[in-house]
């Protein structure tokens, strides 16, 4: 028997604490989640869920569900930038891959669309299935503190409703306890940046503008008036949560100023004007204020505590990479753990964690900060000074004929273009590359040549670290399937083609029960589109050791023919990047 009461201690149900438990309890971790909060989020908060978080959510096996709460991806842009909602046009932006120039890419890059599910309703998702597969769940549980020992961590908990104080041995805790962790503080975790450097009205309120947005469908409308043009960004946003009758106004304030004034005829008038409608009937659920933060930090873990989400890294949410990397924080995290608690890994296997993560988080901090600024220069299009109708005189300002105006519109193109860093990115949510322990370079591969935008462009690989290559296959049934489908779900692969009999045997002879094969071009993964033939980067009887997460961990680019030097090869990369001797 054991003393550990669970073997993982969640503290924080949000994005990053309700991902972690659900991955876990898929892989048969016991794993116990507790929050302060006496429910999950009570407002939408996050709700861009990019490509490779749906790609997630289709491993664990809720991609479809979440798919039920969500406005689909074609409602998702066009994104306008208007004096008013009822008012003129200043210009249009194609976002989030569905303008015609970027959307081919997309699609071509992975088997999922983009989705705009509010926190509010994807965290019952994961939470729920999470506890459906047998996690626990303690709500209005306050965590106080820990310490941890060689063999676990023990932490104090209170119960909010008695004030009863207790303690739970886990042998591994996660801190997922948000932007004020009392973990990371506890841990002495440094943080790089700078906190509150700006400030942020957001009203929750329910309002029907069918009749202004119907026809030009988005989730974000930029209001380009006076009563808004405090800030970095310098402009109002109506965010439609529901379609199109729940809705977000959040504008900027001056910290210097203090706090904004949140009365409900105060909000509402703000929220009319916004609209342009001086008559809209406006219900106004909540009010909230939040400061944009651009820190991350250097370690994401100390012994056997981890951190992960907006416990790590803090920015705001422009570019919408909040949620996305905080469930991708803990898709990486959790098959770690439970290989290393079900004794298939070492536990030096969790270094991986923080080597992997931070240059992630660091990457998304500095890229939502970006983002922020990056308004600067379309501000400056429209904005003019000493006016007595500020609006008016914008207007006229785009609209002049002479050579003045001419240079405008040039500028206002070039801001446009600008603003592709923020809203059709794909490139910064897709081309991640890991480099750690569980990682083994590929030493014939040389630096990777980005001959695109890194940014901005997908660019697909096989080179270890990279994820997995998308394209699409066909089953025995003719149906399609994505490689992506063929690995995952727990459990390492090894990817090769019709000519890798060698490696199909190491594999059949490894008898290992987190091990599979995958064969490119048999009855069961059929190639007819020649896809995969062209992006695996390897020859067909070469092979690809995808980790549980998706991600290349080795590959072999040459053709093997010997079976028992693909045994030998592949014991030797399991072994070297689990951190084990041979099985």
């Amino acid at each position: 028997m054991t003393d550990f009461e669970t073997d993982v201690l969640v503290v924080g149900t949000g994005p990053t604490g309700s991902a972690a438990a659900l991955a876990l309890a898929t892989y048969g971790v016991r794993v116990h989640a507790v929050t302060r909060s006496s429910w999950l989020a009570p407002t939408p908060r996050a709700h861009i869920t990019n490509q490779r978080t749906v790609e997630v959510l289709r491993d664990l096996g809720v991609e479809e569900e979440a798919t039920r709460y969500a406005t689909p991806w074609g409602l998702m842009g066009d994104t306008p930038f208007a004096t008013s909602l009822a008012g003129e046009e200043i210009a249009r932006l194609r976002t989030w891959g569905t303008g015609e120039d970027r959307h081919g890419e997309y699609v071509q890059g992975s088997p999922c669309p983009l989705l705009d599910i509010p926190q509010t309703y994807l965290e019952p998702v994961l939470l729920g299935n999470a506890a459906a597969r047998g996690a626990t769940v303690a709500f209005d549980t306050e965590y106080l503190a820990h310490t941890q020992d060689g063999a676990g961590v023990t932490v104090d908990l209170r119960d909010s409703l008695s004030g009863r104080e207790y303690r739970v041995r886990a042998r591994y805790l996660i801190g997922a306890d948000g932007a004020r962790s009392r973990i990371v503080a506890d841990l002495g975790l440094e943080l790089e940046g700078h906190l509150a450097r700006a400030g942020t009205a957001y009203v929750l309120f329910h309002a029907d503008l069918r009749r202004h947005v119907e026809h030009r469908p988005s989730i974000l409308y930029w209001i380009m008036t006076p009563g808004t043009s405090v800030g970095e960004i310098g402009m109002g946003i109506l965010r439609a949560v529901r379609p199109w009758h729940t809705w977000i106004a959040g504008w900027g304030y001056d910290l210097a100023a203090g706090e904004p004034d949140l009365a409900e005829d105060a909000v509402t008038a703000k929220i009319r004007a916004m609209v342009g409608d001086p008559g809209l009937e406006v219900d106004v659920a909540a009010t909230s204020t939040w400061y944009v933060n651009q820190a991350c930090a250097t370690s994401y873990s100390s012994g056997r505590v981890f951190c992960g989400g907006d416990a790590v890294h803090r920015h705001p949410p422009s570019s919408g990479l909040g949620s996305n990397t905080s469930i991708q924080d803990a898709f990486n995290l959790a098959w770690k753990l439970a290989y290393v608690i079900q004794g298939r890994a070492h536990e030096s296997l969790l270094d991986s964690y923080s080597l992997e993560r931070v240059p992630v988080g660091q990457q998304v901090v500095a890229r939502a900060n970006q983002s922020r600024l990056d308004y600067g220069p379309l501000n400056e299009c429209f904005r003019t000074t000493g006016e007595a109708d500020p609006v008016a005189a914008g207007l006229a300002k785009l609209r002049d004929p002479g050579p003045a105006g001419v240079a405008v519109r040039e500028a206002l193109a070039e801001a446009l273009e600008l603003k592709n860093y923020e809203f059709n990115a794909q490139g910064v949510e897709l081309n991640q590359r890991y480099a750690s322990g569980a990682v083994l370079a590929d030493p014939d591969a040389g630096e990777e040549h980005w001959p695109r935008d890194r940014q901005l462009h997908l660019q697909p690989s096989t080179r270890p670290g990279a994820k997995l290559p998308h394209c699409w296959l066909v089953d025995r049934n003719g149906h399609r399937v994505s490689t992506l489908d063929l690995v995952g779900r727990g459990r390492f692969c090894l990817v090769t083609g019709l000519a890798g009999g060698a490696w199909a045997h190491a594999v059949r002879k490894l008898a290992l029960p987190f091990l599979s094969s995958v064969v490119i071009g048999s009855g069961g993964a059929a190639d007819p589109y020649c896809d995969w033939a062209r992006i695996r980067e390897i020859h067909e009887a070469g092979a690809l050791l995808v980790r549980p997460d998706g991600h290349v961990a080795w590959r072999h680019g040459e053709a093997m023919w010997d079976e028992d030097e693909a045994l030998h090869l592949v014991e030797n990369a399991l072994c070297r990047v689990l951190g084990t001797t041979a099985p």
